[in-house]
C-alpha cells in the first residue's frame, strides 16, 4: 500500500487527475475513456494531445491500457490496486443501506436464517453476488463417546458445551475390543474437554505421539479414525451461502463478459475451495480487497472480491462475508457495506454469547 501511495504522490498534478478521472469513469460506466472526453472534464484547460501523452506515460507505468487500438484508456488491475490503496476514500454506508442490513438481524431467528436474509440483502445492495461463510464450530467440547454399531462400523458422539450434539459414523480398525474403545474415549475426553474441534485438530497428532507408548495399536487407530471424522464434522464443511448470481448476468455486456460470468459460475460451484479461500480473511483485520488475478479462485473470470471476517464473543474469527463482481466494482460504496454487515453479524453473535 505504501508503494502505491508513494508512486501516486510522485506523479505531477495533471497525471494524478488524468489517472483518477479515467479510473472513476471506468468504475462508473465500465467503458474506456478517450482523450477528447477527458479534456472537457479537467480542472484546468488542456489539449487532447497533452492528455494522450499523459495517458501514454500512465500506460508505460502499467496503470492504464487500451482494449482496442483506437479506443480510450481503462485501468489495469495494477491501476485499480493503486487506486484502491492510494486514492480511494472509504466512509460509512449510507443510512438506507444500514437500515436494510439491520432489518435482516432478527435476534429471535436462527443464525442460519439471519445469514440467509442478510446475504440476499447484501447482493441487492451491491448488485453483485454475495458470499457468506456461516460460523465455524467454535463451541468447546464437553464430552466425546464412541458407540460400536457393528464389527466394521462405529459412531462418534460429540457433545458441545453449548448443548449441540453431533453424531458421525466411521470405520474403526478391525479387531478393536470394548476395552480399547473405552481407552480411546478416556484419552480423547482427557485431552479434548474444553477445547474446540479446531484446537483438538491442531494438537491431536502431538498428543498421540506423546502417549503412543500408553496406547496399543488398535486404540491409536481408533482415536485417529474417530478424530478424522470429528475434523470433517467441524472443520471443512462450513456452510457457504451464495446469493445474487443474476446480478452478475445483468452486468455482462459482450460475449467475452458472458464467458467470464460462465467461468465465474463454475468457480462458485467449488464451494469447498471458496470456503477455504474466504478463510484468508483470518489473516488480516477488517475488509480485504482482491482484484482480478490477486484472487486465485476467480482470476480467470476477471472478478474482484471484497471480503471481511466477523468474530464471536471471544473475538475469534468464525466466518466471513464477501461480495464478488467485475473488477469495476464500486469499491467506495461496497467496502463500507461489507464492513458494516460483518460488524453487525459479529455483534449479534457476541450478544448471543
Amino acid at each position: 500500500m505504501d508503494s502505491f501511495t508513494e508512486l501516486f504522490s510522485e506523479m505531477d498534478a495533471r497525471s494524478r487527475e488524468v489517472f483518477q478521472r479515467v479510473v472513476e469513469s471506468y468504475l462508473s460506466s465500465g467503458e474506456p475513456m478517450g482523450s477528447n472526453t477527458l479534456t472537457q472534464q479537467m480542472a484546468q484547460p488542456v489539449s487532447a494531445a497533452t492528455i494522450r501523452n499523459v495517458m501514454k506515460d500512465l500506460e508505460l507505468l502499467g496503470l492504464l491500457d487500451s482494449p482496442h487500438t483506437s479506443a480510450g484508456r481503462q485501468p489495469t488491475e495494477l491501476g485499480l490496486r493503486m487506486f484502491v490503496d492510494g486514492i480511494l476514500e472509504i466512509g460509512e454506508p449510507d443510512a438506507a443501506a444500514q437500515r436494510k442490513i439491520s432489518a435482516t438481524m432478527d435476534e429471535n431467528d436462527s443464525i442460519t436464517g439471519m445469514l440467509d436474509r442478510m446475504s440476499s440483502a447484501l447482493s441487492g445492495l451491491t448488485r453483485g453476488a454475495s458470499l457468506v461463510l456461516a460460523p465455524k464450530k467454535s463451541s468447546s467440547i464437553k464430552h466425546i463417546e464412541f458407540v460400536s454399531l457393528a464389527t466394521d462400523r462405529a459412531l462418534v458422539v460429540l457433545v458441545f458445551a453449548n448443548g449441540e450434539v453431533e453424531n458421525r459414523v466411521f470405520r474403526p480398525p478391525l479387531g478393536q475390543t470394548p476395552s480399547q474403545m473405552r481407552e480411546a474415549v478416556n484419552f480423547l475426553n482427557a485431552i479434548g474437554q474444553g477445547r474446540t474441534l479446531q484446537e483438538l485438530k491442531s494438537s491431536i497428532s502431538v498428543e498421540i505421539k506423546k502417549h503412543r507408548s500408553e496406547l496399543n495399536v488398535l486404540t491409536t487407530g481408533l482415536v485417529e479414525a474417530g478424530v478424522a471424522v470429528m475434523q470433517d464434522a467441524g472443520g471443512d464443511n462450513e456452510r457457504l451461502i451464495v446469493r445474487g448470481r443474476s446480478n452478475l448476468l445483468e452486468t455482462a455486456g459482450t460475449v467475452e463478459d458472458l464467458e467470464r460470468v460462465r467461468v465465474l459460475f463454475d468457480d462458485l460451484e467449488r464451494k469447498r475451495d471458496i470456503a477455504e479461500f474466504l478463510q484468508l480473511a483470518d489473516e488480516g483485520e477488517g475488509v480485504r480487497i482482491f482484484i482480478g488475478a490477486e484472487n486465485k479462485l476467480f482470476s480467470l473470470s476477471g472478478s474482484s472480491l471484497v471480503v471481511s471476517p466477523y468474530m464471536n464473543s471471544d473475538q475469534k474469527v468464525v466466518g466471513a462475508i464477501g461480495v464478488i463482481g467485475p473488477t469495476r466494482l464500486n469499491y467506495g460504496r461496497i467496502v463500507p457495506i461489507v464492513n458494516y454487515t460483518a460488524q453487525m453479524v459479529g455483534r449479534v453473535l457476541s450478544d448471543r454469547g
